[in-house]
């Protein structure tokens, strides 16, 4: 496979540029991003419920910041689609419908078939290596007791490091808007159990080989299985918990509206 090229001439004219950026010290992490951090652990772990009001004064006096850093882990947060926020209501935890499910993983199923097809084509033998780390560490995390947070976590950093060897810094972008809903809606489903291990590492290591193997019609097929079969599962499981839920009419007809049947 063709190694990751840049493009020489603007590389080049950055090189002789004086003031260079590379001179100055690197930004260290922004208090708002630890505020962020603390607030999307809490959401994440469902400290935080849907639903929930997040009022500045509060969280700033419980983890003695001010006011300005608190605000800018909301920005964060709402990009990542885990907070909303509204003129004169402040903000909140977001509450994810079956809506919100079907946009996100019709999403995730066509930039991940692209990610697939990119990582044939311009990944090379490091960024495989990367892959095939993060299901190792998938694999050993699953020989021993796993949270639901760490099962995710394990979950969504193999999918990550497809995104990264297609080398493709706008789809990258476009997976990471999704990617925290992604671990949420893993994270607020039973996915450490035997099942889901089995279904798991087995499909993770079938799409591996293929993107090795360069078969790339396979590979998109065995993605697209992947995701929509996690799909399942995860709409499986929201109907047998909440039996006043959606039924399985409705179900079906989102699924369908969002071409994941």
């Amino acid at each position: 496979m063709p190694a990751h090229r840049a493009a020489p001439a603007v590389a080049d004219r950055s090189r002789s540029a004086p003031g260079r950026l590379l001179d100055a010290a690197a930004p260290r992490v922004s208090l708002g991003d630890v505020v962020a951090e603390r607030l999307r652990e809490a959401i994440l772990s469902d400290e935080l419920k849907p639903g929930q009001p997040l009022r500045e004064e509060d969280i700033s006096e419980r983890l003695r910041v001010s006011r300005g850093p608190v605000r800018d882990a909301f920005i964060i947060l709402e990009r990542e689609g885990l907070v909303s926020r509204e003129s004169h209501r402040g903000a909140k935890v977001v509450e994810l419908s079956l809506d919100d499910l079907g946009e996100v993983y019709s999403l995730r199923l066509s930039i991940e078939e692209l990610a697939v097809r990119l990582a044939i084509r311009r990944g090379d033998a490091a960024d495989l290596d990367a892959v095939d780390a993060s299901l190792s560490d998938l694999r050993s995390g699953l020989r021993r007791r796993l949270t639901e947070q760490e099962a995710a976590r394990l979950d969504v950093e193999f999918h990550d490091a497809i995104f990264r060897a297609a080398h493709h810094e706008r789809l990258y972008a476009s997976w990471r808007a999704i990617r925290m809903q992604v671990y949420w809606f893993l994270c607020s489903r039973n996915i450490a159990n035997a099942d889901w291990r089995v279904a798991t590492v087995g499909g993770h290591q079938e799409i591996l080989d293929l993107i090795r193997g360069g078969k790339e019609r396979p590979a998109t097929a065995a993605i697209r299985f992947h995701i929509t079969s996690a799909y399942t599962r995860i709409i499986n499981q929201l109907t047998a918990e909440d039996p006043a839920g959606p039924d399985a009419a409705e179900i079906v007809q989102v699924a369908k509206s969002f071409l994941l049947t």
